[in-house]
């Protein structure tokens, strides 16, 4: 093998003339290896961003260096001149070279190395291994993703999407995710949580596939449903169960908290006597209600067939010193069985249900019986359909994990690149894999 071949090889590149190698200094004062490069003349001066052949315009900054994948422990970089040229669509820009991507500092084999290792490993281990920044993984990932992206159509075939958002920092900062039910991928993620966000993905996904789109599940918000039925008319809205039963929680644990508040003012009305109570006094009462309804929380929440025999005591205890909190409980539960029945049944299962909270007179029952009706529709799509936001919070929970990683992003496209690439169905290879 020749030389020139030989480094070609060990460097990863194509279409690039090896003019010189030498043992030099970088920025830092470390020791690296700098090898002098062109394209071949068939790639030189061609505009950067379209590849289109352009006219010479000047020599830019003169040479530059690219940073290419360590060779065994010294770090290594490419150096080459780096003109711009004019080209017909772009106007002035620094021309292509075929070792790296258009405005990058690194090779296009450090690039997918960084990738891949961004979304397979730690944040510390990625940084560690190739020498760079938590920062510089961000940018590379936009790159990656920008390069990947534009070669895929990520919104092709879809026919069933949930739709939800995720809280990616602190101040409610909120991003928007749409998963494909069918195969379980990201498909696309927008900044923000406002019908222009979720309009976006709409208008990029056009009218002809929107009139594709059969089933559409959400959490129920209003502005989802509404630039839903804007832009797919024809589509399923579907309420995920979750969600609903999460509201019937809400309501259940408000007014466990109104009534231990109740109980907290009487005791302080009526406290107990100081100092440690002789063993042969009677239990406190009013101290006794507030100890029970602190305790009882979570046997509100969990099923009754996952309830321990504590846990059960706690509601018969509920069930007689406070029957309007019991009677709530037991709304719960017969809203979250009508998800259980089948389809035919479910119908006339939830109108009685929706009777019975309004006679409750239970202001958070009454109130959730409205909400209940108002969602009656997508509330029995869900049931008919089968369909829930499941696959899509099982998404979110891995985009969460994602987003602790990429804590050091400056910027949420980095973000979006990053989740895109890990799980949105087209991971980066390592260089050299097939």
């Amino acid at each position: 093998m020749r030389e020139n071949s030989l480094w070609r090889a060990l460097l990863g590149v194509e279409k690039t003339v090896i003019e010189a190698v030498e043992y030099d200094d970088d920025q830092g004062g470390e020791e690296c290896v700098v090898v002098h490069v062109r394209p071949v003349a068939r790639s030189r001066n061609r505009c950067g961003r379209c590849l289109r052949p352009g006219r010479v315009y000047d020599a830019g900054r003169g040479r530059r260096r690219w940073r290419a994948l360590d060779l065994g422990t010294v770090m290594a970089y490419l150096e080459a001149d780096a003109p711009r040229v004019r080209c017909p669509a772009h106007g002035v820009v620094v021309a292509h070279v075929p070792w790296a991507r258009h405005d990058a500092g690194h090779t296009r084999n450090f690039d997918d190395t960084v990738a891949w290792l961004a979304t397979q490993t730690s944040k510390t281990a990625a940084t560690a291994l190739m020498r760079i920044a938590w920062r510089t993984v961000g940018s590379i990932i936009a790159r990656v993703w920008a390069d990947t992206g534009g070669t895929v159509d990520q919104l092709a075939g879809l026919s069933r999407i949930g739709i939800d958002e995720v809280s990616y920092r602190r101040g409610h900062l909120y991003l928007m995710v749409v998963v494909d039910h069918d195969t379980g991928r990201l498909v696309w993620a927008g900044k923000g949580q406002t019908k222009a966000t979720l309009q976006s993905f709409f208008t990029a996904l056009g009218p002809q596939r929107c009139a594709q789109i059969t089933h559409v599940s959400a959490d129920s918000a209003k502005y989802i449903a509404d630039v839903v039925a804007l832009n797919c008319p024809a589509a399923v809205q579907v309420a995920d169960p979750f969600h609903v039963v999460k509201w019937a929680n809400d309501a259940l644990g408000e007014l466990r908290l109104q009534a231990w508040r109740e109980a907290k003012t009487a005791l302080r009305a009526n406290p107990r006597r100081r100092g440690r109570p002789a063993a042969s006094d009677p239990p406190h009462l009013g101290a006794e209600r507030v100890k029970a309804l602190t305790r009882v929380r979570y046997s509100l929440w969990k099923n009754p067939e996952n309830l321990t025999e504590r846990q059960q005591a706690k509601l018969e205890w509920l069930a007689v010193n406070d029957t309007r909190l019991y009677r709530a409980y037991l709304l719960k539960e017969g809203l979250r069985l009508v998800f259980k029945l089948p389809a035919h049944e479910a119908p006339d299962a939830l109108d009685a249900w929706c009777r019975s909270a309004a006679a409750s007179r239970i202001p958070h029952m009454v109130d959730l019986q409205r909400t209940v009706r108002r969602q009656r529709e997508p509330i029995l799509a869900a049931i008919t359909h089968g369909l829930s936001n499941g696959r899509t919070e099982s998404v979110n929970t891995k985009i969460r994990l994602r987003t602790r990683m990429a804590f050091g992003f400056k910027d949420p496209d980095a973000l979006i690149a990053l989740l895109m690439l890990t799980l949105g169905g087209h991971r980066p290879a390592l260089p050299g894999r097939t």
